[in-house]
């Protein structure tokens, strides 16, 4: 039987990057009161979140900023080439924090634990990565899992693919496509773009953990968020060429020229070894979550316009 939050109650939000201000964003239209949480106490947040400053990896700090919360949102994330040495302290972090203070915790994760698989990839398949990055994400799957079989911690996780959208910028879909398309350059993109490629809209990453934060029967298990029907890059980005009234450009780079990029671009080298996402067929089934809580997904078209308008307002 599901059981909503009641409105009005805290949510706190670890991060306000893209994932973490969507999040914000899916709360309060459900009326709950939310705060967002980062070191600096500053961020781009959303009309009538409260931003506050606090160090996660500080307890007396991190407690004080759940303190009276029902749901807390793992969305903070270290930089991408120190994940392996600082994402899991920084997940276990929030995690305490949320289980000492009784809140239910919502991670936002990704598709890394399953590795290169071949066919859809559904949350039944094993954590096979051989990636340090992939081997890293299934650790903290399996510790945040393992903490709500313990009883320690009431533990909700969605997963999402490669994300686009407004603030997000550092992404296969990002301001390498999006900053030059608005301008009627060259896009930007990565692999083999005539393969079928499953994206993540950030407002959709955002509705669908704010669903999985107000259902317990989302408890104990990883769910894949919803998604608009998967498509190749090539045609996503062809139309939103055609959306912003373009001709479409664009160019790919594959894993030699990615690796040449890592001499001198550490985000280049970092995403190296994820490139099998981009050279076959990545799609993900999102069927679990719509079969249970509907489908919340945004459409190609109203998802690229929303994208294209926060570009064309120079970010």
């Amino acid at each position: 039987m599901s059981k909503a939050v009641k409105s009005k109650e805290l949510h706190v939000i670890f991060g306000t990057g893209p994932v973490g201000l969507a999040t914000a964003t899916a709360l309060l239209k459900r009326n709950h009161q939310v705060r967002l949480v980062n070191r600096s106490g500053k961020a781009n947040a959303p009309e009538g979140a409260e931003v506050v400053a606090a160090d996660a990896l500080n307890t007396v700090q991190a407690l004080d900023a759940v303190r009276g919360a029902s749901v807390v949102y793992g969305c903070a994330q270290p930089a991408y080439t120190r994940w392996p040495k600082d994402f899991p302290p920084l997940q276990r972090a929030i995690s305490n924090a949320a289980a000492d203070t009784g809140a239910k915790l919502v991670l936002a994760d990704n598709l890394y634990m399953y590795g290169d698989v071949d066919g859809p990839i559904h949350e039944d398949l094993p954590y096979t990565a051989t990636t340090l990055k992939g081997k890293t994400r299934a650790a903290m799957a399996e510790e945040a899992l393992a903490a709500y079989d313990q009883g320690t911690v009431r533990v909700a996780i969605g997963r999402a693919s490669d994300f686009y959208g407004p603030f997000v910028t550092d992404s296969a879909l990002g301001e390498r496509v999006f900053g030059p398309l608005i301008a009627g350059k060259t896009a930007q993109l990565v692999g083999d773009i005539d393969q079928p490629h499953t994206y993540t809209f950030i407002g959709d990453f955002g509705e669908a953990l704010a669903v999985l934060g107000e259902h317990d029967e989302a408890d104990g298990q990883a769910w894949h968020v919803p998604n608009a029907p998967t498509r190749s890059t090539h045609e996503v980005v062809t139309r939103a060429f055609e959306l912003a009234g373009k001709t479409p450009k664009m160019s790919a780079m594959g894993r030699f020229m990615m690796r040449l990029g890592g001499i001198f671009i550490p985000g280049a080298r970092e995403t190296v070894e994820m490139m099998y996402e981009f050279e076959k067929p990545f799609v993900v089934d999102d069927s679990k979550f719509k079969g249970a809580f509907g489908d919340l997904s945004t459409t190609v078209d109203e998802a690229l316009e929303q994208t294209l308008s926060w570009y064309r307002q120079g970010n």
